[in-house]
């Protein structure tokens, strides 16, 4: 935990008793907050407890239609830079990743000689894309958002926050699906940044984070400051019951399942997959994954660990039909798989579910969820539109959505709210396997253990139902049955999970469970 500062400073930015109305529900309710040059506040909280709004706030952006009342305000020249949750969401798919970042950087070399201008924006980009830790930002520069990894798109967004010389950063779970390796990088740069004199809110459910990072500690319950005070005060001394519920959810750690029984035919097998990316040459492509043979059976879970960029989500769209440029074979019960879900027939399709890492980006943001979770029976089981309505609602209760909060559009849901009910739009497909790709990544401790606890109860009670967990977080790998380990996009290592994270056999191996924080490290 980082030592105490002097707080006489001026605040950068300052929120006075903020209250924030949607439809007569106050989401932000007499919050106030001072930002401090040069210091780390956190805000921490459950899913849906008005973190995200209170640090939108400072940028002087609210949900559509909100009544606002109290003040925000924000120091003269005090620019404020936003690293979200969901970085998909800020980044145009169809401008590479230079494009994305090099109009900023224009801005700042017009006083350089106009022929060296170019050179001048080249050398920022690349090096703001260095301090956000993607020290491969030549290589990066040839691709699209869609060819980056969920936490290389983290850190393209935090590169444009660096760029933009922003006098406060606000970062909206700045870690999440981040490997314990980077997510040591993450946070040692954020220390950089306020070393600089730059104010940084931090808004994450990753107490590990919150303790390495923290100058002040924001506890948030349904829209209201429950504490406040100097991070070592509120995490070793809690006062408010909530706020020890909170850190006692993240050090429970989860113990590893006993092995499943492997009988008969793996439902899927992976042989000789080799999967590619367009590397910006014309027609050319560079190898991403290689995974010689990979199985997967009734009842078991399978976890995929690796760093962000191990090819991890690739070798899951691949899986599911969703990144069809690639070779070896993919068998569902022996039968292989079309590598497109566009070849694939309404039950391989069924078969086979994905739930994305960013849920907020898998639904229309124009129609309720409940319609769109039926949607999947309908399309996929050929269910009646209101027999589909009716599975829905219980399987959303069943995940802990209510009929009201299913009725709304997804833009009114939690991040933790709608990751459940993007998991109860695949289960109503009825799959033999379930992708979950980083689901928990971007939850709080309380959040992500209900999550978990749900999918270990569907393997264990759903007859035949497997499991694909795609984590960066050894804890949630701890679950699984079995465990694959991927490095440069390569599987280093396979096996049980209790093998894996007690005596791994391979250098990379070792370094992730070396470097994973423990129970005992939480409580330091």
């Amino acid at each position: 935990m980082r030592p105490e500062k002097d707080g006489d400073a001026d605040p950068v930015a300052e929120i006075r008793d903020l209250r924030v109305e949607i439809d007569g529900r106050a989401v932000v309710d007499g919050v106030s907050l001072r930002v401090l040059p040069g210091r780390v506040t956190a805000l921490v909280g459950a899913s849906g407890s008005g973190k995200t709004t209170t640090g939108l706030a400072l940028l002087g952006e609210y949900p559509a239609g909100a009544r606002v009342t109290g003040g925000v305000h924000v120091r003269a020249g005090g620019l404020v830079g936003y690293v979200p949750q969901h970085p998909a969401a800020a980044l145009n798919p169809a401008r590479r990743v230079p494009a994305l970042l090099t109009d900023i950087a224009r801005a700042q070399v017009r006083q350089v000689p106009l022929r060296q201008r170019r050179a001048a924006a080249r050398q920022r980009v690349l090096r703001a894309l260095s301090e956000a830790q993607l020290p491969d930002g030549e290589a990066l520069l040839r691709r699209f958002p869609h060819q980056l990894s969920g936490g290389q798109q983290q850190r393209v967004v935090l590169a444009q926050a660096l760029l933009l010389g922003a006098r406060v950063v606000v970062a909206d779970e700045p870690t999440t699906g981040q490997d314990a390796l980077t997510k040591r990088r993450i946070v040692e740069q954020l220390t950089a940044v306020a070393a600089r004199g730059i104010a940084v809110v931090l808004l994450s459910h990753d107490l590990d984070v919150v303790r390495a990072l923290a100058d002040e500690v924001v506890v948030m319950r349904a829209g209201r400051v429950v504490e406040s005070g100097p991070a070592q005060q509120v995490l070793l001394a809690p006062r408010h019951a909530w706020t020890r519920e909170l850190l006692a959810a993240g050090t429970e750690l989860p113990y590893p399942a006993e092995t499943a029984v492997r009988a008969g035919r793996p439902v899927l097998r992976v042989r000789g997959l080799t999967a590619r990316h367009r590397d910006g040459t014309r027609g050319g492509t560079a190898v991403v994954l290689r995974a010689p043979e990979l199985d997967l059976y009734a009842g078991e879970t399978l976890a995929v660990v690796g760093r962000s960029g191990s090819g991890k989500t690739t070798l899951a769209r691949c899986l599911a039909g969703l990144h069809r440029d690639h070779g070896g074979e993919i068998l569902l019960d022996g039968a292989p798989l079309p590598r497109s879900l566009r070849d694939r027939g309404r039950a391989q399709l069924a078969a086979v579910q994905y739930v994305f890492q960013d849920a907020h980006a898998s639904f229309d943001e124009h129609r309720p969820v409940v319609r769109q979770v039926a949607r999947t029976a309908v399309r996929l089981r050929g269910a009646d539109p209101d027999t589909a309505t009716r599975e829905a609602l219980t399987t959303l209760a069943g995940l802990g959505i209510t009929e009201d909060l299913a009725g709304r559009r997804p833009g009114r849901l939690s991040g933790g709210e709608l990751q459940r009910a993007a998991l109860a739009r695949a289960l109503l497909a009825r799959p033999r396997v379930l992708v979950c790709d980083e689901i928990t990544s971007g939850l709080d401790t309380l959040t992500r253990r209900g999550i978990l606890d749900v999918l270990t109860a569907l393997v264990r009670d759903r007859d035949g139902l497997s499991l694909v967990l795609v984590t960066h977080d050894l804890d949630t790998a701890a679950l699984a049955h079995r465990i694959a380990v991927l490095d440069g996009g390569t599987v280093v290592e396979q096996g049980p999970a209790r093998r894996i994270l007690t005596a791994p056999a391979h250098p990379f191996t070792a370094s992730l469970v070396a470097r994973a924080p423990t129970a005992a490290t939480r409580d330091q």
